[in-house]
């Protein structure tokens, strides 16, 4: 009896505590989570909790908010085929690739682009020795920038060359590309790649050059010189100065920028990509690049915008932070902000506060990005322009856009196959068997 009392009073003792130690239940069957303490509540904390987590707990409340569908720089992205272009029947001949983010004048949209109308399809980057004035060697290769203008975003109309490769041996006599626009003061540049050599020669090695008009339908004026010159020799940015993308902040003009590095001509597969940053007083230059750089560590084509206090930045393909959105107070030390998926590529955003000087940056809703894989089969390879929307704004909020989950059906994936590499893999199967 003596034991089995003991046993009892136990038991009694036990049910005590976890009553005690339990969340109380209301009448309403609500909790009083004043109790609960030491344990992730079921309820998402507004703030982060002050008792240990794990790591992956923790870091939740370093993004902008700990839910990503109420995080402002996470969108999912939607395409739209562009009306107004001509392609030539997909045969290659065409191509149009890197726009500029757009801009609003006097009622009407404004982007500038990479424009290739050759004889022929790129021969590839690896056969650049073959290349001549008539033959290209990549898609960028032998192009122009052009101009076209839309009421609505959807439906464009093209207005011609914007600027043109000057006489050899000019900078830029080979190709110039991939433009990105900035308004000061009322005037206009164009920010853009010259090169002086077939693509793939030595890699992508051209600098940023820029020419200037007084108006968005040019006159364009090329100042026939680098504007952002390579680094020194040693320096990460050596051999290139590519894809310039430009915002006035802090009364200053920022130059985002992007160089491939850890490559020389001979060795071609151990790249890396990042950015930079040069600043400058004005247009012209000379552009100060920033003692931190690279600021961005991931990410081909430059993509930023104005965002609260400091600067957003979006990182495609390339890097450990791929497939990010990342975000800088300063500008400068970015941090990654969220995870995306299906991202655009060389994205242009209309940006109404790019220029502005704004204190307090609003995000984007939509712009314009490339496909650099449109044709049917490699011997016809050209890109095309399309327009991509998203929520990444503060003064949207479109649910449908902040989904977290995109899915495509079997046959996107099965078209992403082994190749060649299954015979290597099948072989490899009857070994371990």
């Amino acid at each position: 009896m003596m034991i089995r009392s003991k046993v009892c009073g136990l038991i009694g003792l036990l049910a005590l505590a976890m009553v005690a130690c339990s969340p109380t239940v209301l009448e309403d069957d609500s909790v009083d989570e004043s109790r609960v303490s030491e344990v992730f509540p079921h309820k998402m904390p507004e703030s982060k909790p002050d008792f240990p987590m794990s790591a992956a707990a923790d870091r939740m409340f370093d993004y902008p908010a700990p839910r990503v569908q109420d995080n402002e720089l996470f969108s999912q992205f939607k395409y739209t085929r562009l009306e107004g272009f001509d392609y030539n029947g997909g045969d290659g001949t065409i191509t149009r690739r890197d726009p500029s983010r757009p801009v609003l004048v006097d009622g009407r949209y404004y982007m500038w682009y990479t424009k290739r109308h050759t004889k022929v399809p790129p021969i590839g980057w690896n056969k650049a020795d073959q290349a001549t004035d008539e033959i290209p060697s990549t898609d960028w290769d032998l192009c122009d920038i052009w101009y076209a203008t839309s009421e609505d975003g959807f439906k464009w109309e093209e207005q011609g060359v914007a600027v043109s490769r000057p006489e050899k041996p000019a900078l830029g006599w080979r190709s110039v590309a991939t433009p990105d626009i900035l308004i000061w003061e009322g005037k206009y540049y164009l920010y853009f790649q010259a090169f002086n050599e077939p693509s793939g020669t030595r890699g992508d090695w051209c600098p940023i050059s820029m020419a200037y008009s007084d108006s968005p339908d040019g006159p364009w004026t090329h100042v026939g010189r680098a504007v952002v010159p390579f680094g020194k020799k040693g320096e990460w940015d050596q051999d290139q100065t590519q894809d310039p993308h430009l915002i006035v902040y802090k009364d200053k003009i920022y130059l985002y920028y992007k160089a491939a590095y850890n490559k020389w001509p001979d060795v071609r597969d151990k790249y890396a990509v990042a950015h930079g940053l040069a600043i400058a007083d004005n247009p012209f230059g000379p552009f100060e690049k920033h003692p931190l750089n690279p600021v961005l560590n991931s990410g081909h084509e430059t993509c930023y915008f104005p965002f609260k206090e400091g600067i957003a930045a979006m990182a495609i393909k390339d890097g450990n932070e791929a497939q990010t959105m990342q975000y800088a107070q300063d500008g400068v030390n970015f941090e990654i902000a969220s995870v995306i998926e299906l991202t655009p590529t060389a994205t242009g955003f209309y940006t109404p506060d790019a220029f502005t000087g704004t204190e307090y940056g609003r995000g984007v809703t939509w712009g314009v990005c490339h496909f650099i894989n449109a044709a049917q089969s490699r011997d016809k390879k050209h890109s095309i322009i399309a327009r991509v929307d998203c929520d990444l704004s503060l003064d949207v909020h479109e649910p449908s856009l902040k989904s977290t989950g995109v899915w495509h059906r079997p046959e996107v994936f099965f078209k992403q196959g082994l190749g060649g590499l299954r015979a290597k893999r099948e072989a490899e199967s009857k070994r371990v068997d």
